[in-house]
């Protein structure tokens, strides 16, 4: 349950952040990670709502706060003309509170990407891919004028790699791959069980302090077999919409 917005606004020591009008819990006590998750659910509508036009077009993320965010769109489904999915799962969502769902080939220009993250840094890089959607996840946030993050505080790290790295990786590549992954000093670990949207297997890389971002995307992708890894670094975040137990936060770097 939520009752109001509260705006406040501050400098923080990474620059300019601003506390956005937020969510405080009807009960006036701190809410919790699924309120938070509600929370930036409603914050991201609000944040892209101005910009709405008849032909927008809004691509959305997979996960559990991807489907808040869902839930809470549909509420303006009318403002914009159609969405494009991450994955089948965030698909099969949208179309059930009736929004048309496009392929992406059928799309010139896209203003909104919204989706979570599992860890994010203080640059705006982030870890994606828990849910097994990274690559698509990439593909639609590549197209997308400004990409929207929304999370709870958890997901903040001081350096990003606490939270294994997940590498979809061709079948056949499997063994290979593994190999090149261990010679950069982590632990693969095959996501048994796991087939990608794609058709593809996911290794899930622990272990590793990631100390430069950009670069090690390049390294991964480099690797022969790999499809695409979970690091959102050459193309990460715009803007972070971070739920606290206090209210939404709104973080640019």
């Amino acid at each position: 349950m939520v009752s109001a917005w509260l705006p406040s606004v501050y400098k923080g020591n990474a620059g300019l952040r601003i506390i956005t009008p937020q969510f405080e819990p009807a009960t006036g006590t701190e809410m919790t990670q699924d309120e938070m998750k509600q929370a930036v659910a409603h914050a991201a509508v609000e944040y892209i709502k101005p910009r709405l036009r008849d032909d927008s077009i809004v691509g959305v993320g997979t996960g559990s706060t991807a489907n808040c965010f869902i839930d809470a769109l549909a509420q303006i489904k009318d403002r914009f003309a159609a969405a494009v999915a991450s994955s089948e799962a965030t698909a099969e969502r949208l179309r059930g509170h009736g929004i048309e769902v496009l392929d992406l080939n059928a799309v010139s220009e896209m203003e909104f990407y919204v989706d979570g993250a599992d860890e994010f840094d203080p640059h705006m890089n982030l870890i994606k891919g828990g849910g097994g959607a990274l690559t698509r996840e990439k593909i639609v946030a590549a197209v997308a004028r400004e990409f929207v993050c929304i999370v709870d505080q958890s997901k903040r790290v001081d350096l990003l790699g606490a939270f294994p790295l997940p590498v979809e990786v061709i079948p056949m590549a499997r063994s290979h791959v593994g190999r090149k992954l261990a010679a950069l000093g982590g632990q693969p670990v095959y996501r048994e069980g796991v087939v990608t949207d794609n058709g593809n297997v996911i290794l899930d890389l622990h272990d590793l302090e990631i100390l430069d971002p950009k670069a090690l995307e390049v390294q991964l992708n480099n690797i022969v077999g790999v499809v695409t890894n979970g690091l959102f670094a050459c193309r990460g975040a715009d803007v972070i919409l971070m739920g606290t137990p206090e209210g939404v936060e709104t973080l640019k770097a």
